[in-house]
This record gives structure tokens, C-alpha cells and sequence, in this order.
């Protein structure tokens, strides 16, 4: 059973501090009667920087995602770019960057807010929200067992948060702590008991055809192949199992993992991938921020790109130039 339990309190730091103290095992969770309201005072502590002076993440500058959302369980979101909250050097560079991404959706590894991980100290308090829809990831997490006990433990801490309704889940069932390959089959197991009850599943896969293809049909909200290994910012190395997934999918492809510049950014969205999640190329770069704002103008312009229609491939050159009318030779 879980157990969340905190001591009383009216600011968003105790409330976060109390549910880290969760302990973990099997069947549901019991939530305390002040946690909800505890988390929307929102008051800050410590020296936190305070949400009122933080950037707004709402953009109204003109670009495809405004005629053109993406659709996730039911939900529309303008943008197509979703980030991560690790590795950044400070929460001030991480604020800023999530502004400047103009991102909708981010990703935050329970097990290590739950744990109070180096980085992660205030992570909670430091984000509004009221603007940003959270999407938990179970990273960390080596067998479907343990994925789907922190699945549950991130649905309530998205309810601490105000989102009462969210059930989004990132499904990460990584048993290789080298490589960092998610583990097909305890993925797919850990998705299928979640689906039942009630997440809103997106799984981490290798950019396998056929295991998105049973993700999919077994209620997954979208498949998130990955374009190179975690962190390796190799680009995307799977381009035609990527491809093969986008033409058989029906759900959205949301390419993860890999992306190390705004070319490669640019080149999902290209091939028809419906999103990106972007985490180390942003937070490890010189300028977190500016990173942010090249990745999210680079997956506009990639889902603009698709959107066209590229011009054919030739084998052949074929002029630009209108070949009639030309001036005879003297």
C-alpha cells in the first residue's frame, strides 16, 4: 500500500517535503485532507524564487502550433516540444528555459523528487503549475513492478500539484544502467496494467515497429521511440524504424532521447514525428535558455516542413529557370 504522510503546513515547500517522505509498495495511496491545499498556497521560502517573477511560458507569436495541436489523451496542447527538469546548473536556468522553450509539458522523475536528489531540492516550488502540465516519468524504475508503484506514487504528486486530473504517465522500465535501453517486455506489461487502471500511458521504447504497434493496441496514449541512446546527443540513429513506426501509428509519435541540436530537432518533425521530448541537449548547453528557444523555433519549423510537403526527390537536376522564351544564341 502507499502511505503518504507530511507534517501540517502552509507553504508549498512543506507540502512537497512532507510527500517525499512516501514510503512505497503495493495497491493504492490515501491522500492526506490538507495536501491539495497545502501545494496551491504556493508561498515561498528560503530564498526560492518566487513565481510571480518568474517569465510566462504563454506565446502568442505566430507559428503552426496556434491552427495545429497536438492531441494526448484527450487533452490539446499548443506545442509540440516537451522538456525535462534534470541536469540543469541552477532552478534559475531551468525557469528560464522552460520559458523560453514556450513548452506545455514537462517531465519530472518522481522516485527522484520523492528522494530529494541532488538538483532536485525545490524543483516542485519552482515551477507554476497552474501553466505547465506535468507528465511524471518513472526513470529510475528497472522492472514493471516498481514503474508501476511509482506511477502511482506520480499521479499523486501531479494531484499535490493542483492537477487534480492528470493520469499522464512517462513509462520508463530501464534494467541496463549502462546503456540505458528500456527493457521491451517489462514495459510492455507495466503499460497494460496501467492502462487499466486509468493512466494515460506514453512509453519509452527503442524504435521497435512491432512493440509500438502493441503498445498502441493495448491503450497506450502515444509511443516514444527513442533517436539515440539517453544523454548521447547522437541524433537519430533509428531514422527508419522511426519512420516505419510514424506510417503505422495512429496514436502520436513523440520522438525522446538523443536530440543534441536543433537540426536534429528540425529532422523528426521533418520525417513526421507529432513532438519531441528534449532534456540533456538544453539543460548541459552553454545557454540553456537560448537552447530552449533554438529547439522550440527548429520544432515549429520541422512540423511546418511536414506540414508543406517537401519537394520531391530527382535523380536528375531540373532548372528553376522557365526553359521557354530563352534567347537564341547570336
Amino acid at each position: 500500500m502507499l502511505t503518504l504522510g507530511w507534517e501540517k503546513g502552509t507553504n508549498a515547500r512543506g507540502a512537497w517535503a512532507g510527500w517525499a517522505a512516501i514510503s512505497c509498495g503495493t495497491g493504492g495511496a490515501t491522500r492526506g485532507s490538507g495536501m491539495v491545499k497545502a501545494c496551491k498556497s504556493r508561498s515561498q521560502t528560503n530564498g526560492e524564487i518566487p513565481l510571480s517573477t518568474k517569465p510566462s511560458v504563454t506565446s502568442t507569436a505566430p507559428g503552426p502550433h496556434l491552427a495545429d495541436p497536438l492531441w494526448i489523451g484527450g487533452r490539446a496542447f499548443r506545442s509540440r516540444l516537451m522538456t525535462g527538469t534534470g541536469k540543469y546548473p541552477s532552478l534559475a536556468a531551468m525557469q528560464a528555459s522552460l520559458a523560453a522553450s514556450d513548452c506545455e509539458i514537462v517531465t519530472v522523475a518522481v522516485r527522484r523528487i520523492q528522494s530529494q536528489a541532488e538538483g532536485h531540492q525545490g524543483l516542485m516550488e519552482a515551477i507554476d503549475w497552474s501553466r505547465l502540465w506535468m507528465l511524471p516519468n518513472t526513470a529510475g524504475c528497472a522492472t514493471a513492478e516498481e514503474a508501476i508503484r511509482v506511477a502511482r506514487l506520480g499521479r499523486e504528486l501531479a494531484k499535490l500539484a493542483g492537477q487534480e486530473d492528470n493520469t499522464f504517465v512517462k513509462l520508463e522500465v530501464i534494467p541496463d544502467s549502462r546503456h540505458l535501453l528500456p527493457d521491451p517486455f517489462g514495459t510492455l506489461a507495466a503499460a497494460e496494467q496501467l492502462v487499466k487502471e486509468g493512466f494515460t500511458v506514453l512509453p519509452y521504447i527503442n524504435a521497435d515497429p512491432l512493440l509500438a504497434k502493441r503498445l498502441e493496441e493495448a491503450g497506450c496514449a502515444t509511443v516514444m521511440p527513442l533517436g539515440s541512446p539517453i544523454g548521447s546527443g547522437q541524433g537519430i540513429r533509428n531514422a527508419a524504424n522511426i519512420a516505419l513506426i510514424i506510417a503505422n501509428a495512429t496514436v502520436p509519435v513523440v520522438v525522446d532521447a538523443g536530440i543534441g541540436v536543433p537540426s536534429e530537432a528540425a529532422q523528426a518533425l521533418e520525417m513526421g514525428a507529432d513532438a519531441l521530448l528534449i532534456n540533456s541537449a538544453i539543460a548541459l548547453a552553454g545557454d540553456p535558455a537560448l537552447m530552449a528557444r533554438a529547439m522550440a523555433q527548429a520544432t515549429e519549423a520541422g512540423r511546418a516542413a511536414f506540414l508543406a510537403g517537401r519537394l520531391p526527390l530527382r535523380s536528375d537536376a531540373s532548372p528553376s529557370s522557365p526553359q521557354e522564351g530563352r534567347v537564341g544564341p547570336m
